[in-house]
């Protein structure tokens, strides 16, 4: 694991695995989660001849958790950060969750120069429901956008009840292992940030193949938004896996993998 010390003095870790001389493939998390949410992709790329940077923004896992807390402009400039002191090029970005938003915040900053490619794991562009997007969040619309996520992340009844989940159950509380799940003051600003943004004008000025990747049972918003998301970037493209939740990734880790190599082969 390496020290990445952020231009206001915030420390970020990076953990690398496989070739350095293979494609670069840079992992972010989302909401609270660590690096090492990744654990069940690390292994199948670094195999495949990529060389796998697994990365804990601040706030995250075993990065700096600065008390004043965190908001999506300064998630993108952590982004920037990374790929320019290690040096990346022609880089596949993968973001889970709120990760995939924090690549369009760094898109809008920094542009594509460094990216070859972008993986986006089941995360809507815009968490708000409107007119022109019923792809949002589950109840989170105008009549209640100031106060939704005052408290926390709502439920919404949807997608399968955890407990009934299985081996995918199994694999969540692996990979969340350690995770502290109350929401301090700074987590709840950086989730309101988050569930105001509206992305979608960035992905269409997007220049690279953008994969837009739902699980079919998610429990924060309905699989369409994978499509309807595609449908905005110049070069995008999307997946639903079946029996699959949010965590599309860590729940039906084979699948993913899959879809995850094979477009990594076509960049």
């Amino acid at each position: 694991m390496a020290a990445i010390i952020a231009d206001d003095g915030v420390r970020l870790e990076c953990t690398q695995a496989g070739d350095s001389s293979g494609r670069s493939v840079v992992l972010l998390a989302g909401f609270k989660a660590p690096a090492t949410s990744w654990r069940y992709q690390v292994g199948p790329l670094a195999q495949a001849g990529c060389e796998v940077f697994s990365v804990d923004l601040r706030g995250h896992g075993a990065a700096d958790h600065p008390s004043s807390g965190v908001t999506m402009e300064r998630r993108g400039q952590d982004v920037a950060q990374v790929l320019e002191v290690l040096d990346l090029t022609d880089v596949l970005l993968v973001g889970g969750s709120m990760g995939g938003n924090t690549i369009w915040s760094y898109l809008s900053q920094f542009g594509t120069d460094r990216i070859a490619g972008i993986v986006i794991v089941d995360q809507t562009p815009t968490m708000l429901n409107t007119a022109d997007w019923p792809h949002g969040y589950y109840g989170y619309d105008e009549s209640n956008a100031a106060t939704y996520f005052a408290e926390g992340i709502p439920p919404t009844g949807h997608g399968t009840p955890v407990w009934k989940r299985g081996k995918r159950m199994l694999r969540l509380l692996k990979a969340m292992k350690g995770v502290d799940h109350k929401l301090s003051r700074g987590e709840l600003a950086l989730l309101a940030d988050h569930a105001k943004a509206d992305w979608r004008p960035v992905i269409e000025g997007t220049d690279v193949p953008v994969l837009f990747v739902a699980g079919a049972e998610s429990e924060h918003w309905p699989s369409t938004h994978a499509a309807a998301s595609a449908g905005l970037a110049p070069i995008g493209s999307s997946v639903v896996i079946p029996e699959d939740g949010h965590a599309a990734n860590i729940e039906q880790p084979e699948a993913f993998n899959q879809i995850l190599l094979e477009f990594a082969k076509s960049l």
